[in-house]
């Protein structure tokens, strides 16, 4: 199988992914209204996807999936934990596409610490030495949970690195609280609108950070009013797998709308559809941009 011959590869020549990296053709121009594939999920040992809690298990299946997703005009990037993106590499998938490495990893789904999100992937000098384009975070802020403010330090100063080495920040923000004892994610305009702006605030400087955040409502004016707190570049997050692929499809095209969405970040969504095809899945995202 292919799969054995990447594990040869990084068993036999370790070098050639760094190699592989710095050699990569990169896109001519800068990321503009674009969508990217996310899959730095099971870093957090999140595998489900839908009804499947371990739909992002197989290895192989994730690669075929991601390599063809890749393959697609449309789409302008992917977003992974460092594994993921090697095994692209040696895949030769990632040329002319934008690449963000995924840098908290360590608030494990479901833990009791799940909010103290350590810094366990890519750091920002990597992300430079791999001439990557950033490098993404996700900061889940819970009022009643002091370990949020190491999480806030820790958003903060990777903030502060990526700008440094001139890369893109994209910050994930939401605030998050226990219910019943499982970490949920709180999706009001309200809360949407002050995890935004508590986002845009980190960091010495915000020239290169943006933003990722869920729709929120139908995407129209809901949407609209949490948008309106900021001027930085927005990206989409797909969210969770839905079972009504087209009202997942109609809420995205109506928050696309708004003048500072950049584009979309989907994942699962797109790589694990409900009617298990990926290809018109990537096909009819694509087209919404």
């Amino acid at each position: 199988m292919w799969t054995e011959e990447i594990t040869d590869r990084r068993l036999r020549r370790p070098r050639e992914i760094a190699e592989l990296a710095i050699a990569r053709r990169r896109p001519e121009s800068p990321l503009g209204r674009g969508l990217i594939i996310a899959a730095d999920h099971p870093a957090r040992g999140s595998l489900a996807a839908g009804a499947d809690p371990m739909a992002m298990a197989d290895r192989g299946e994730l690669l075929s999936r991601l390599r063809e997703a890749l393959a697609h005009p449309g789409v302008a990037g992917v977003l992974g934990t460092a594994d993921v993106l090697e095994d692209l590499l040696l895949l030769g998938a990632l040329d002319n596409r934008s690449v963000f490495g995924s840098m908290n990893r360590g608030g494990l789904a479901g833990a009791a610490f799940e909010l103290d999100d350590r810094f366990t992937g890519y750091t920002a000098p990597a992300l430079s030495r791999f001439r990557f384009d950033g490098g993404k975070m996700l900061l889940r802020v819970d009022l009643s949970d002091d370990r949020t403010a190491d999480t806030l330090e820790s958003c903060a100063r990777a903030v502060n690195e990526l700008a440094d080495h001139g890369l893109i920040a994209m910050v994930e923000p939401f605030v998050s609280g226990r219910v019943d004892g499982r970490l949920r994610n709180d999706l009001s305009v309200e809360a949407a609108t002050k995890a935004i702006t508590i986002a845009s605030g980190l960091g010495h400087t915000s020239a290169y950070t943006w933003l990722k955040v869920p729709v929120i409502g139908d995407g129209g004016e809901d949407m609209a009013r949490v948008l309106s707190a900021t001027t930085l570049p927005t990206l989409l997050l797909g969210g969770e797998v839905s079972t009504d692929a087209d009202a997942t499809y109609a809420r995205w095209q109506r928050a696309l709308a708004h003048p500072n969405v950049r584009g979309l970040v989907v994942g699962r969504s797109l790589l694990y559809p409900p009617d298990g095809d990926h290809l018109k899945a990537v096909d009819t995202a694509a087209g919404l941009l």
